[in-house]
C-alpha cells in the first residue's frame, strides 16, 4: 500500500513539475508577444498619422472649355511630334519633353533654336494638368496657354503663330482633323487645345506608395515608410511637397544663385530667386533635378536640403540644415523611388 501511495505521488509530482516547467516557457514567450504586440501597435499608429497626411491624386481636372476626347487627343499627339511646330521644321514637343527621358529631356538645360544653350531644365509634363500655374516662374495661367509658349519662344522652337496656321492649312489631313475634332477651322487656339489635351493624359496616380495609402501595407519598403516619416516629420519636405499633387503650387527660394525666377514675372522684389514646387509622382524619371538640373539624382537633392541649400539672399526660411544620418538620407531617397510609379507609354504617331 504504501509503495503504490509512493508511486502515485511521484506521478503526480511529475506532473505538477511538467505543468511548472510550462508555465515557465510560456511565460517569457507571451511576455514577449505581449511587448512585440504593443511596439507593432505603436509602430502602426504612427504611420496612420503620418499616412493620414497625404492623399491620393485623384481625377486630372479638365477645362469646361476644353473637354477630353479620344480625336482630339489624338490630334494633339501628333501636333506634339510634329517638327512643323519650329520655326525651322527641326523641333518638336517631344524633343525636349521625351517619352523615353520621363518626358523631359535628361539634360541639366534645355537645348533651343539651333542650338541655343537654355537657362533651364525643362520641365517633364507628367501630371502637368493639375497644376494651376506653368513653368518654372509661373508666367502661365492654363495648360493650353503652356503648349504655345514654347513654341513662339524665340529661344525655344521660334515659330509665328499665323505662320504655322498657314503651314498646316496646307496638309489635308489637319484641315480634315481640326474640322472633325473642333467642327472648326485650324487656328492657334485649336492648336493649343489639342495639345493640352494630349499632355492631360501623361498622367502617373497609381505609385507603390498610392496602393500603400490605399491599404496595400506591403506595396512599399520599410525604409520607404522611415522615409516617409521623415518627409512628414522631421525633414519637413511636406511643408513645400503638400496635397495630393505633393506640391503646394507656390515659389520658394531654395538657395541658388543665377536666376531671379519668379521676379521676373511679378516683379516683386521678394519673387527673387523663387521658383514653383516641382510635384513628386514619376520623380525618378525625371533627373536631373532643380531649375537648372545641377543636382544629378535623387540623393543629392536629398544631401542639397539637408545642408540646408544655397547661400542666396533671399533663400526661404525653410531651408535649414536638416542633420539627417546617412541612413536616413537613404530611407527618404527610397521613399521618393517609391512615389515614381510606370512612366506612361505613348506610340510615336504618324506625322500627316
Amino acid at each position: 500500500m504504501k509503495k503504490a501511495f509512493a508511486v502515485l505521488l511521484i506521478v503526480v509530482l511529475s506532473i505538477l513539475g511538467a505543468c511548472s516547467n510550462n508555465e515557465d516557457t510560456a511565460a517569457p514567450e507571451e511576455k514577449k508577444n505581449g511587448k512585440k504586440d504593443v511596439k507593432e501597435e505603436v509602430i502602426d499608429k504612427e504611420l496612420e498619422e503620418v499616412k493620414a497626411k497625404f492623399e491620393v491624386l485623384g481625377e486630372i481636372p479638365v477645362p469646361e472649355d476644353n473637354p477630353m476626347t479620344d480625336e482630339k487627343i489624338e490630334l494633339g499627339k501628333m501636333l506634339y511630334f510634329d517638327p512643323r511646330l519650329s520655326g525651322n521644321n527641326v523641333q518638336s514637343c517631344m524633343s525636349c519633353h521625351a517619352p523615353g527621358a520621363g518626358y523631359g529631356d535628361g539634360m541639366a538645360k534645355f537645348i533651343g533654336f539651333e542650338g541655343f544653350n537654355g537657362p533651364r531644365n525643362s520641365p517633364t509634363i507628367i501630371n502637368s494638368g493639375y497644376y494651376d500655374e506653368y513653368f518654372w516662374d509661373g508666367r502661365a495661367g492654363s495648360l493650353e496657354e503652356q503648349a504655345l509658349g514654347p513654341i513662339q519662344s524665340e529661344v525655344e522652337m521660334n515659330q509665328n503663330l499665323d505662320e504655322l496656321v498657314i503651314e498646316l492649312n496646307g496638309v489635308p489631313t489637319y484641315v480634315e482633323e481640326f474640322n472633325k475634332v473642333f467642327n472648326d477651322k485650324i487656328s492657334a487656339d485649336n492648336i493649343a487645345k489639342a495639345i493640352a489635351a494630349f499632355e492631360r493624359t501623361i498622367v502617373i496616380a497609381d505609385t507603390a506608395f498610392d496602393r500603400y495609402l490605399q491599404g496595400k501595407e506591403d506595396a512599399i519598403t520599410a525604409d520607404a515608410k522611415d522615409g516617409m516619416k521623415l518627409f512628414a516629420g522631421e525633414a519637413g519636405c511636406i511643408s513645400c511637397h503638400a496635397g495630393p499633387l505633393l506640391s503646394d503650387q507656390n515659389y520658394h527660394n531654395l538657395g541658388m544663385s543665377g536666376d531671379e525666377g519668379r521676379f521676373a514675372v511679378t516683379g516683386n522684389e521678394e519673387d527673387k530667386g523663387k521658383f514653383r514646387t516641382s510635384a513628386l509622382r514619376g520623380v525618378a524619371y525625371t533627373a536631373p533635378y532643380m531649375h537648372d538640373g545641377s543636382l544629378e539624382t535623387l540623393k543629392d537633392v536629398v544631401q542639397y536640403y539637408n545642408e540646408g541649400g544655397g547661400d542666396h539672399p533671399n533663400k526661404s526660411e525653410l531651408m535649414k540644415p536638416l542633420n539627417l544620418t546617412d541612413h536616413e538620407v537613404d530611407s527618404l531617397v527610397a521613399f521618393l523611388e517609391s512615389l515614381s510609379g510606370e512612366l506612361p507609354e505613348v506610340e510615336t504617331p504618324k506625322i500627316p
